[in-house]
């Protein structure tokens, strides 16, 4: 598995992931330019990740290049995005298992219009419990998605 703890020198990578995951994704969506071309900046985010309480917790999938990464808080799914140009080549889904494995990720958050997301983690073993509430600060709701261990203890060894 390519995946490990993040380091300093990761973050302008992961910043730049989250970025166009962000603009692509959630744009259509939230429609907010000033967001996501004014504020949504590499600079401003490799700070944010740099962070201790949040670079401690992030994980890059790295086979030499960095092409995703996952962010948790115990053990919750707080990030998981992988570079649009590497998606659907299971890239995700290994970030899935190294948090089930790891650190028992067993609930998550996702914006409810997001629906390839949300297919994504369904597939992966997490199912919606009808639990919402709006995104901070937006008028969109996101969903919480919990694993279900007596139903998905076949999927991650």
């Amino acid at each position: 598995m390519n995946i490990r703890k993040a380091r300093i020198d990761d973050l302008s990578r992961v910043a730049e992931i989250y970025i166009f995951n962000n603009r692509i994704n959630y744009f259509p969506i939230f429609k907010d330019e000033e967001f996501s071309f004014g504020e949504l900046q590499v600079v401003s985010l490799v700070d944010y990740f740099k962070r201790d309480e949040i670079i401690k917790n992030i994980y890059v999938f790295d086979n030499g290049l960095i092409r995703g990464f996952i962010q948790m808080n115990g053990t919750e799914i707080c990030k998981l995005y992988v570079d649009t140009f590497f998606q659907s080549g299971g890239i995700g889904s290994e970030l899935i298992e190294y948090a089930r494995k790891e650190f028992h990720a067993d609930n998550l958050w996702a914006l409810e219009k997001n629906t390839r997301a949300v297919s994504f983690y369904q597939k992966h073993g997490f199912h919606l419990t009808g639990e919402k509430k709006f995104e901070e600060g937006t008028a969109e709701y996101i969903v919480r998605l919990v694993w279900d261990s007596n139903e998905n203890s076949h999927r991650v060894k």
